[in-house]
């Protein structure tokens, strides 16, 4: 089997390369195949999180001991070098207090791309340069490939779309791209779950973590609430004409396109539309009023072009899960982007992220702040 990282032939004789081992099958598996190419693989898992006390919870997340262990005993097999490095500090500033403010703040963030922003693709890099590493590597499911005509570092879709995760790595820069390997872009996870098994990896048929390492069975009210050490207080929940309809139980509690668990009886089902953090109101409508035509985003960040002088056509995406719609990309004076759908859609929340498409390539991303409904 033809197992190619991501990176031209030119780049695939014996760099050292640091990977980035979450004890997960998947950064396992990438490790093994680069020693297979040739490199020299050195593995590192970032600890980040103290791992909560209940064991449910550390079976859903990854930061566990378990996580660090596994990892171990997956470099030892494959006989290559481990370190653990500690990014407790730096993860808590750049991850769980932006996570916290966000949701305080009425948007809904998503704290696994701030990981790899600051953590797995600036903090990791930092260390491997400083250990005089040539690459780092991870287990994410997109490809790298670099356009012959401009030069650029392209970030592209994984072949297996069922686990394709380039919507989380929209923030890479050229810099990072040129010394980032993604050995499984090209494969199916069940392919990667063979090679594990044929190489006798521990992990081989570990599930994948799906929780946020740092809040324990996706409550993350309550872990804001002990974050902070603060009541939260109530609020109320409004119409769009500001009739008050009930009480809410804090503005973080609720993110946009929520349907389940109001608490509110209607004679037909109410959607959360939009939030007022300084009035603490929740507004409900109707879903048609869950439809968006146009929504702006900021901290913007191109791979594919330079910044547009002018509207261009994409694919926009604004969740992980969602398949992308078409929109025109309108660039503004002050370096935010308007998002003009081509038809309304449904669930865009500030704090989340829209990243930009042509076909399988990633043209670029940013953060949604605020949004028009249609």
């Amino acid at each position: 089997m033809g197992l190619m990282s991501g990176k031209d032939d030119t780049q695939m004789s014996n760099g050292k390369v640091l990977v980035g081992m979450s004890g997960g099958v998947d950064s396992s598996t990438a490790a093994a195949i680069l020693k297979d190419e040739g490199y020299e693989v050195y593995g590192a898992t970032l600890k980040m999180w103290d791992e909560p006390a209940d064991p449910e919870a550390v079976s859903k997340t990854c930061c566990s001991l378990e996580d660090v262990e596994d990892a171990r005993a997956t470099a030892f097999r494959m006989d290559i070098p481990f370190y653990v490095l500690n990014m407790k500090s730096l993860f808590e500033e750049k991850v769980v207090k932006y996570f916290v403010d966000s949701y305080l703040a009425g948007e809904t963030p998503n704290p696994c791309i701030a990981c790899n922003q600051h953590i797995k693709f600036e903090a990791m890099l930092a260390k491997a340069m400083m250990l005089e590493m040539d690459y780092i590597a991870t287990g994410h499911y997109a490809r790298i490939e670099r356009d012959a005509g401009t030069g650029r570092y392209l970030l592209k879709k994984a072949v297996d779309l069922t686990k394709d995760q380039s919507y989380v790595l929209y923030m890479l820069r050229q810099d990072q791209l040129s010394r980032l390997l993604l050995p499984l872009g090209s494969l199916t996870k069940k392919q990667v779950r063979e090679i594990a098994r044929e190489k006798g990896l521990i992990n081989s048929s570990k599930p994948d973590s799906q929780d946020i390492c740092f809040v324990r069975n996706g409550h993350y009210s309550d872990f804001i609430r002990q974050y902070t050490k603060k009541e939260i207080p109530e609020g109320t929940f409004v119409d769009e004409s500001g009739k008050v309809l009930g009480k809410n139980k804090g503005i973080f509690e609720y993110t946009i396109g929520q349907r389940k668990g109001l608490g509110i009886s209607a004679k037909s089902r109410l959607y959360v539309i939009g939030k007022d953090v300084n009035k603490n109101t929740v507004v409900l409508g109707p879903k048609e009023k869950t439809l968006v035509k146009r929504f702006y985003a900021d901290e913007v960040n191109y791979i594919a072009i330079d910044r547009p002088g002018k509207p261009i056509k994409v694919w926009a995406k604004t969740r992980y899960s969602q398949k992308e719609a078409e929109a025109m990309l309108h660039p503004l004076e002050d370096g935010q982007v308007m998002i003009e759908y081509h038809e309304p859609q449904s669930f865009v929340s500030p704090g989340q992220s829209v990243v930009f498409y042509d076909g399988d390539v990633v043209l670029g991303g940013g953060i949604i702040r605020r949004f028009e409904i249609q």
